[in-house]
């Protein structure tokens, strides 16, 4: 049996996932400051980033359309689906709308659209658990449910530089980006299990807030031997200080590191820090 895993473009690949044919992703589209910028290879962060300084108003962005999806869904007999958290984006239920439209065509397909219940890092990890799972041979039932019970253990944490932008975008409340702009703080932020942005922890520095963020990690157990994904905006240093800090006291078994495209950079913004494992 073919298959395919389509993803949305807040889904971050490695160099050598975009090279793998069995990986298809929709971009969405982003609109910053009067400009236009399609989340695809020819996205380009240093303008975005730089429409977004000087913009008064929020980053909006566009989810792809169920055709857009359709169209990526063709080709194969078993089609995986891997989107934005649902309670963050509208992506997920466009790409369940292709969904319904392919299985009136072609019934006898096997279609699944998997909620991350995250973004960024977490999307990575779903993808290639994924990949790992069909590539080894398994039916597409034992697929879906191994991974829908991945994706409800995963874990999602982030430190941003800055929380203007989700303030801007409505998903930081206005008293919150007010009082933490104000003092200066920052906040070691993480995903609930539905998805949905949460406070975790604060500090006076990005730094700290770090530091704050891998203790975490390295005080849960469930992170041994597992995959991280470790996903920076714009701040190569800074990660590879990150990946430094795991390193030294967690026990992964192996560190990704990733670049944000565009989706990453509107949320993320210049500095931020997104992990999943």
């Amino acid at each position: 049996m073919s298959f395919k895993i389509v993803v949305d473009s807040c889904c971050d690949l490695t160099p050598q996932m975009l090279k793998d044919p069995y990986f298809v992703k929709v971009p969405l589209t982003i609109f910053s400051n009067g400009s236009t910028f399609v989340d695809d290879e020819t996205f380009d962060q240093a303008e975005l980033l730089k429409a977004m300084r000087e913009s008064e108003k929020g980053t909006s962005t566009a989810c792809p359309s169920p055709q857009s999806y359709l169209d990526a869904y063709q080709g194969a007999d078993d089609v995986y689906v891997v989107t934005l958290s649902a309670l963050l984006s509208g992506s997920h239920n466009s790409a369940q709308q292709a969904r319904r439209l392919l299985l009136e065509e072609r019934p006898e397909v096997n279609v699944h659209v998997f909620n991350s219940c995250s973004a960024v890092s977490g999307e990575v990890l779903v993808a290639r658990r994924i990949r790992e799972l069909a590539g080894a041979g398994a039916p597409f039932d034992e697929v879906v449910q191994q991974v829908e019970r991945y994706i409800y253990e995963m874990q999602t944490f982030f430190v941003l530089e800055s929380l203007e932008n989700l303030r801007k975008n409505g998903r930081l409340t206005k008293l919150q980006a007010v009082i933490t702009g104000a003092l200066k703080i920052k906040l070691f932020m993480g995903s609930t299990p539905e998805g949905e942005i949460c406070k975790l922890g604060q500090a006076l520095t990005t730094k700290q807030a770090l530091v704050k963020m891998v203790d975490r990690i390295a005080a849960d157990p469930v992170h041994v031997g597992k995959v991280v994904g470790l996903c920076h905006c714009n701040c190569p240093e800074r990660a590879k200080e990150v990946r430094a800090m795991m390193e030294a006291k967690c026990k992964f078994s192996q560190i990704l590191m990733l670049e944000a495209g565009g989706v990453t950079t509107v949320y993320a913004d210049d500095g931020g820090i997104v992990v999943a494992y």
